[in-house]
């Protein structure tokens, strides 16, 4: 056994742990729990009423309900989730699984995985049960076991090259050159068109990673006519799709419609099958089909010899015009497989039964920076070569369990890459952050290597607001709170000063984004700007949200609460620095930072703030705003 296959070995036990993790928190949610519970832990709605049902984009049932008592409550639906629709409070016998498609406010639209509703759906009061996905798990497990035991091939290199053991391979002598691009973009280009095995975009906030990696898989197709490409959340191989699209290229988005964005849901499959020219005949062979089976059910149980073999005919013509439709259908998808020049997916997707034979000459991974190990292990399997892109220094993927994130499961596949000097390119020009907001980051993540684009200087140059502000709330006597529902921390003082700076500073021409860490604090926000006369111009361009939520967005400002305000000096996740990497550099204009540095102080983080915002004159006490 190598040392990289003893390292996959220790993953595989790591993953295990993780899931147990996983499936612990569920069932203490879910399982052996009153529903009144559930319902407080925001992992069911009841009850619910069906206010709407319809055939939706791929010719799926889609069932929308609403919750109609405890509208308060928070929850943990969100659009993708696995859910069971079930009737009455017993739940034991009228359930149907579906996917959750749309959810705003108490509204909820499923997408039924069965072909026709259940009969029960107007019978009652329903409600809506959050389902553990055990599947990723299963497909993570799978491609781990692959990548441990290849002994010989493709594979067998790539586990070694990202592990260190073999060197990559390049081509020399190929320079790639547009106009389009600036110095280190043609070059994180030039290096993937030279590369033989591996090759990475580090694309920093606002260097145009996404400009750069679909200008790549746009000029890779030209050579190899066919790749796949992937992202850990399907909201970002929707945006790669969308863009990809606009540049011409055929794109098949592979999926469950009910997780795609509108913008995207023409590149699906079931949508290009319903486009097909035989198409037609595909639906008339399954109508013709549907009335014999159902001219076959008419028959009684209690007839006669005649009567048998009619109803036996009926069903063997019913059988054999369905045979006849798999066939068209399968020839419909096999050539809209052909002809795609991209093939998109999620990591977890790329198991999909209709690529499952298919090996690619390149597969891209975006959001490689935030994808579990695993994860990108399941999409690597069908590739002759990688492309990554990310930033390691952003968001992380998402650990559930302290043991395995310590133990390395947190480490991922592009921090290894990372290691491998040939194989990377930073991205060095931004093209969003005025200067005095770009420097920290840069100088703190990025040992100053960034640099900010002459349109952004171009364009801030007669900007004349504070660009980079630290309101210090220490000494007020605010302190946070923890609300019990959720354990989650908020600071009531501290959202109310914010607003209070925001409404005293209102840009009514520009674009408002509200930051919190905490999503208590998110709520407190909400409720804030809601009832605030001062913002009734505006309230459509301001957005509050967590940082994973604003994660690949952008503002002309920012403002973040960091809500931490104790006298232990306390600050939880706010040590997660790389999330407050991806929190500093959403703002173009205006970035306004509000903390304690009384409880923050002390974290040489926060202390290099601190002094950053002394530095360019930013720093300002909390007690100048509060009369």
């Amino acid at each position: 056994m190598t040392p990289a296959q003893a390292e996959i070995s220790k993953l595989i036990d790591l993953l295990k742990i993780e899931k147990d993790e996983d499936y612990a928190q569920y069932q203490k949610k879910m399982l052996n729990t009153s529903l009144e519970e559930r319902r407080k832990q925001g992992v069911t709605w009841y009850p619910a009423v069906k206010v709407n049902h319809f055939i939706s984009t791929g010719e799926r049932w889609t069932v929308e309900v609403e919750r109609t008592s405890h509208l308060e409550q928070n929850h943990a639906f969100q659009s993708g989730a696995v859910v069971s629709l079930f009737l009455g409070e017993d739940e034991k016998d009228s359930t149907t699984q579906g996917v959750i498609s749309f959810i705003r406010d108490n509204k909820m639209r499923i997408v039924i995985n069965s072909d026709e509703l259940p009969d029960w759906i107007n019978d009652g009061k329903l409600g809506v049960n959050l389902l553990f996905d055990e599947g990723s798990y299963r497909e993570m497990k799978k491609a781990l076991k692959e990548v441990l035991n290849a002994e010989h091939g493709r594979l067998a290199d790539l586990r070694e090259i990202f592990y260190g053991a073999k060197e990559p391979s390049f081509k020399n002598g190929f320079e790639f050159q547009s106009v389009n691009l600036n110095e280190s973009q043609n070059k994180a280009l030039t290096n993937i068109f030279n590369a033989q095995d591996i090759a990475i975009i580090h694309g920093p906030p606002g260097t145009g990673k996404t400009t750069t990696l679909v200008n790549a898989i746009k000029e890779v197709v030209k050579n190899e006519r066919q790749v796949m490409v992937c992202a850990q959340s399907n909201a970002a191989v929707d945006l790669l799709v969308e863009k990809l699209d606009s540049l011409g290229l055929d794109v098949l988005r592979l999926g469950h419609p009910a997780r795609l964005t509108p913008e995207v849901i023409e590149n699906s499959l079931d949508v290009k099958i319903s486009g097909h020219a035989y198409f037609k005949e595909l639906r008339e062979i399954r109508k013709r089909s549907e009335e014999y089976r159902r001219m076959a059910g008419k028959y009684k149980r209690n007839f006669g010899h005649h009567e048998r073999m009619q109803r036996d005919l009926l069903r063997k013509e019913a059988r054999m015009l369905k045979e006849d439709a798999d066939r068209i259908e399968q020839h419909i998808t096999e050539d809209l497989l052909d002809r795609a020049q991209v093939i998109a997916c999620t990591l977890v997707g790329s198991t999909h039964s209709l690529v499952n034979d298919r090996i690619f000459k390149t597969v891209f991974i975006d959001e490689a920076s935030q994808a579990l190990e695993p994860g990108a292990w399941i999409a690597i399997r069908k590739a002759y070569r990688v492309v990554m892109a990310g930033d390691h220094l952003q968001l992380p993927p998402t650990v559930k369990s302290i043991k395995a994130a310590k133990e390395g499961l947190e480490n991922t596949l592009f921090e290894k890459a990372m290691k491998i000097p040939p194989a990377s390119v930073m991205l060095e020009t931004q093209y969003r952050m005025h200067p005095q907001i770009m420097q920290f980051s840069s100088d703190y993540f990025y040992e100053g290597g960034l640099k900010t684009a002459d349109s952004v200087i171009e364009r801030e140059r007669e900007s004349t607001v504070e660009h980079f502000v630290f309101i210090d709330t220490a000494g007020t006597g605010f302190s946070e709170k923890v609300k019990k529902q959720t354990l989650s921390t908020y600071n009531e003082e501290e959202a109310a000063l914010l607003v209070k700076h925001l409404a005293d500073n209102l840009q009514v021409d520009m674009s408002i984004g509200i930051i919190a860490p905490y999503k208590a604090q998110t709520e407190v926000l909400r409720e804030l700007i809601k009832d605030n006369e001062a913002f009734d111009e505006v309230r459509d361009n301001i957005s509050i949200n967590s940082v994973d939520a604003f994660q690949g967005q952008e503002r002309d400002i920012i403002y973040i609460s960091l809500t931490r305000s104790n006298d232990k000096n306390e600050i939880g996740f706010l040590k997660e620095y790389r999330r407050m990497n991806v929190a500093m550099t959403r703002a173009k204009t205006q970035l306004v930072i509000i903390g304690d540095s009384g409880t923050l102080g002390k974290d040489n983080f926060y202390n290099a703030v601190l002094d950053y915002a002394q530095k360019v004159g930013g720093y300002r006490s909390a007690f100048e705003f509060l009369y």
